[in-house]
């Protein structure tokens, strides 16, 4: 019988006051980091037009809403806070932030955005040079309002996808892991490291899942307004996804919108330039 404490959806956070790293990881301090993207994302949504700007976890989250019977606009992003506040609460932890931290944070999400923009030129290179496999360009700018959704558009897909794949779906399918294994995969308590094996199992299944569903929600068999398959894409988006999970787990929830929200930001930046 495994340990209440290994059956928990994500590590123990704790506050620590002076503690950057861990101080920036906790739920209330994402909310806080969150927010602004949030207010420009649903802004600019509001200003551009309903379909602008919309990424398919966004209209999926919205659409579940109103298929439960909530269609109002401004529930989604009500919804997100409620889940962190919510999830804070359950922490037990002191309700305060120390706000010259966000700034920190915004420097260590970019530059972990930075990072995922290497990889995915290196990982460009090596699909170039395979026979056989092309790489897309990139869209061409078009119009006022299709820039408009370039440089906002990341905002929102920084919070949804990471509100949907990451905060939602992985600590499901992590403890669907966790309490289902061990039906398959008995435990002996008395065997030392047979239950790590369970949990990292587990974790490594739920990362590789929710990576895989994060990046095949891009393409068209998920949504019309997806693209249309292309291995290279398909890989990195893979790639993506276990990394922006990893930054979850060990970064908290804000780091890993943030990064997620630059890397997209960095992204339209060079196509309007190149």
């Amino acid at each position: 019988m495994s340990s209440p404490e290994s059956q928990a959806p994500l590590p123990g956070w704790k506050y620590q006051e002076g503690n950057y790293w861990q101080e920036s990881k906790g739920p209330l301090i994402s909310l806080a980091f969150v927010a602004p993207m949030l207010l420009i994302y649903e802004l600019g949504a509001y200003v551009a037009g309903p379909q602008a700007l919309r990424n398919g976890a966004d209209v999926w989250l919205r659409e579940l809403l109103q298929f439960v019977g909530f269609g109002h606009y401004l529930l989604l992003p009500v919804l997100t806070a409620g889940i962190l506040l919510a999830w804070h609460h359950t922490t037990r932890e002191p309700w305060k932030i120390r706000e010259e931290l966000l700034g920190i944070m915004f420097l260590e999400a970019s530059g972990w955005a930075l990072l995922l923009l290497g990889v995915a030129r290196m990982l460009g290179m090596l699909f170039a040079m395979a026979p056989g496999l092309e790489i897309a360009p990139p869209a061409a700018m078009g119009s006022l309002r299709h820039l408009a959704g370039e440089l906002v558009g990341p905002f929102g897909a920084g919070i949804y996808e990471e509100l949907l794949f990451r905060l939602m779906l992985f600590p499901l399918l992590l403890v669907c892991l966790q309490r289902g294994l061990p039906l398959f995969w008995q435990t002996d308590d008395k065997q030392p490291g047979r239950q790590n094996q369970l949990d990292l199992i587990s974790y490594g299944g739920a990362i590789l899942l929710t990576s895989l569903l994060f990046s095949a929600a891009h393409y068209q068999v998920f949504t019309s307004h997806g693209d249309a398959f292309e291995l290279y894409s398909f890989t990195f988006r893979t790639l993506a996804g276990v990394f922006f999970c990893l930054l979850f787990v060990s970064r908290g929830f804000g780091i890993a919108v943030g990064a997620h929200a630059m890397y997209d930001v960095f992204v339209s930046v060079l196509r309007l330039v190149g």
